[in-house]
């Protein structure tokens, strides 16, 4: 037995070092599953990449990237004065965009038309498809050229000239209307009937011709009188008034006016009369055709 340092009768201190020794602690760490999860997330995200590629079209792969990646962002970053002291817009811009007349910029390229990009985006002298208002004065150009025409072909023609006081043109908010009217002496139709009367037939083909190479939609509505029929289940004024305005309808397309253009064709009966003091007055009796503003383009 030692004896204790220093003459000490304390007994000495014994250290025991133990040693492990792990054969298999490779197998059984944890590192490989990191790695293995971070793989499989990689794969997951590939094949999600994949997926989206293959179930997108163009267009929403370009929406996609923008997301991620917005152009217009970036090119508005990158305009001129985008680096002066308040990023190339003052005080009073609507927009973080250049307003002096020796900068260049890209505001009519990356704020939309319809977007708060200021009162001037997208027009120019000559006017532009961007600007509502353009489309709307071509439109009351067309409108006006098409009057003048059936107008001039009315009074050129000795059959249809007796007609020229039951055809009246009305522009409204929503295009030009064209209002073919009877009176007491003269009805466009054979009385309670859809037949157009020969005169009537010839001048509705002539409105045909005049507004057929036209692109603005077309509207129908047919009107009536309040004197009523003996049996309104065989014949009533709804089912005269559609019936009529749907007669016009055929004879408009048959006269080369496309399918597709007809927006809307409807009878109102005697419900709007045009003269309001006597809904029996022959006069109520009309069919209106209004020549639409092109949807999109003016008050839509």
């Amino acid at each position: 037995m030692a004896r204790a340092p220093h003459g000490s009768n304390q007994p000495p201190r014994i250290i025991v070092k133990k040693i492990y020794i792990e054969g298999h602690g490779g197998h059984h760490g944890g590192a490989w599953k990191v790695a293995y999860a971070d793989f499989v997330t990689a794969m997951m995200a590939f094949f999600l990449l994949l997926w989206l590629l293959g179930a997108t079209n163009e267009k929403q792969r370009k929406a996609l990237a923008d997301y991620f990646a917005p152009t217009l962002v970036e090119m508005k970053q990158n305009s001129a004065g985008s680096n002066g002291l308040l990023g190339g817009d003052s005080l009073t811009g609507k927009d973080n965009y250049p307003n002096k007349a020796s900068q260049t910029g890209t505001k009519s390229i990356t704020v939309p038309a319809d977007a708060s990009g200021g009162t001037q985006v997208g027009t120019g002298e000559k006017g532009t498809l961007k600007d509502k208002r353009v489309v709307a004065l071509q439109d009351q150009r067309n409108f006006a050229k098409m009057r003048q025409t059936v107008e001039n072909r009315i009074k050129s023609n000795p059959k249809l000239a007796k007609l020229a006081k039951h055809v009246r043109f009305v522009a409204t908010r929503d295009g030009m209307r064209i209002d073919l009217i009877d009176d007491a002496d003269y009805s466009m139709f054979d009385v309670g009937t859809t037949a157009l009367v020969s005169e009537a037939d010839k001048l509705i083909g002539m409105i045909a011709e005049s507004i057929r190479e036209m692109e603005n939609p077309i509207m129908i509505r047919g009107h009536t009188d309040s004197l009523p029929y003996g049996d309104p289940r065989q014949m009533n004024n709804w089912m005269l008034s559609s019936g009529r305005a749907e007669a016009t309808r055929r004879k408009l397309q048959g006269g080369g006016v496309p399918e597709a253009r007809f927006s809307r064709i409807e009878g109102v009966a005697d419900r709007e009369p045009m003269i309001t003091t006597n809904p029996t007055d022959p006069r109520n009796r009309r069919v209106a055709i209004t020549l639409l503003y092109r949807a999109g383009a003016f008050g839509q």
